[in-house]
């Protein structure tokens, strides 16, 4: 899959933009995890076997082993089946299937973990983190039976509980748990009881959809259909605190409330960062557009104040997903969920109606493919397995195709050819790369051929099979 650039500045941030895509409206297309330059060309692809089977949450960590105290970078994601309608009614839209797990691979695409959610608990895409103690945070989501009548819901209905799982990465022990539903009164939901009919009786009131951990024990917790985020003591379970939704402990400045939110995270000096969806399911207009969110939190008098919003041009209002990255520079990485854009802007941000203010670089993946996030990150891939080669008989000439799927160290390509196998030589010894597969022509007529991938010092990283011409 190739996104389409459509704005490209100077002083971006160094790094690869990683994408989950899939398709909410028709099961066609290639779903996976997937690395993709500045220009739109693939860098790493892993495609799913079908659509309906989908990757969420695909981005670099560190893996941290407690043991011998070296952290590496890997990559993570999560994998499963969403409930969308019309394959998937039996949950409400977007929750988890039974079956998800999240992996961690290495950074030659090698998988070092496999993570389960526990409790009867299923894995959740929404989020999957990795901390310094060698475990890994998530949500884990599962219907709960409940009689809905008091809120306005079926008798023998459901509610989709959400928890927050900690795991010890070594044993697969759970080593902490906090479950919404015995903290939070599902009537403060948005989302009325009564969706329940559309989703197999089960009712969607929290909808659970980011953690983050702070540095003093404390979990950021956002539930998107209750509008609101929760401050939470790791040590005793207790809110400390609420913002947003029914029951805020702040009040809100201008240009500060939001609805349907994503990805909250803590930010230094009080602050947190976040992806307002604002929209699509509001009681009464105007709808918000969507947009990235910095709030200034003061604990005194209860207040939170707008700091910095990122708009696009033109306005999105996206009705699921998204996330707002920091970036090391500075920078705010936007993913725009359930629109199919991703944008970089320069910190200092933009307000709505002046989208095109700091944009930095803009691209959209495309038809109707979307990613539930998107991150930018500096990666170095070394695939375990070798090159792919292929070539064709084209005019009286030999083009031979090479690329080496995951590979970020290739500057160049050395082709070798031959008329059997046990006789090859150099025809070209140095062809640049040219994006995702570069094709080398050659009059030699083969039909042997070899490449070799090349890194900037000349160096061969890897070599390929020997492939053969056809016509």
């Amino acid at each position: 899959m190739r996104v389409t650039v459509t704005a490209k500045e100077p002083g971006t941030a160094r790094g690869k933009v990683f994408v989950g895509p899939y398709n909410l409206s028709q099961p066609t297309g290639q779903t996976g995890s997937l690395i993709v330059d500045d220009s739109g060309n693939p860098v790493w692809f892993r495609p799913l076997s079908y659509a309906n089977l989908q990757n969420a949450d695909f981005r670099v960590q560190g893996y941290h082993n407690p043991r011998t105290g070296r952290t590496q970078p890997v990559l993570t994601w999560w994998q499963g089946s969403l409930a969308i309608p019309p394959w998937y009614t039996n949950l409400p839209g977007g929750a988890p299937e039974p079956g998800g797990c999240y992996y961690i691979y290495d950074n030659h695409y090698r998988l070092l973990r496999t993570v389960f959610a526990r409790h009867g608990f299923n894995a959740d895409e929404h989020e999957f983190l990795l901390t310094r103690r060698g475990t890994a945070l998530f949500i884990a989501s599962k219907p709960v039976p409940m009689d809905l009548t008091p809120y306005g819901g079926p008798k023998n209905g459901a509610i989709e509980d959400s928890e927050v799982q900690e795991v010890d990465l070594a044993t697969g022990r759970l080593v902490f748990s906090w479950d919404m539903l015995q903290h939070v009164n599902p009537a403060d939901s948005e989302v009325p009881a009564s969706d329940a009919s559309s989703s197999g009786g089960v009712w969607d009131a929290y909808h659970m959809n980011s953690i983050d951990e702070g540095p003093k024990g404390q979990l950021l917790v956002s539930a998107r259909d209750m509008w609101a985020v929760y401050d939470i003591s790791e040590r005793t379970g207790k809110i400390r605190w609420q913002l947003g939704g029914r029951k805020s402990d702040f009040a809100f400045g201008p240009n500060a409330d939001f609805f349907w939110q994503h990805d909250v995270r803590f930010r230094p000096g009080n602050r947190i960062s976040m992806f307002d969806d604002g929209c699509c399911n509001l009681p009464n207009p105007p709808e918000q557009q969507s947009h990235g969110l910095v709030l200034k939190l003061n604990f005194r008098s209860h207040q939170a104040t707008s700091e910095r919003t990122y708009y696009h041009a033109p306005a999105l209002y996206s009705a699921s997903q998204g996330d707002n990255q920091a970036l090391p520079n500075g920078d705010k990485f936007i993913g725009w969920g359930q629109e199919s854009y991703y944008s970089e802007y320069a910190g200092a941000g933009n307000t709505e109606g002046d989208g095109s203010q700091n944009l930095l670089y803009d691209a959209q993946m495309p038809g109707s493919d979307i990613s539930y996030r998107a991150f930018r990150y500096k990666w170095v891939g070394e695939p375990c397995y070798p090159p792919s080669a292929a070539a064709r008989a084209i005019g009286g000439r030999s083009i031979v195709y090479a690329s080496w799927n995951g590979s970020t160290e290739t500057r160049a390509w050395q082709l070798l050819a031959g008329p059997n196998a046990g006789s090859l030589s150099v025809v070209a010894r140095h062809a640049g790369r040219t994006g995702f597969e570069t094709a080398v022509t050659t009059t030699n007529a083969g039909p042997y051929f070899q490449v070799r991938a090349l890194d900037g010092n000349g160096k061969v990283l890897g070599i390929s099979d020997i492939v053969t011409l056809s016509g």
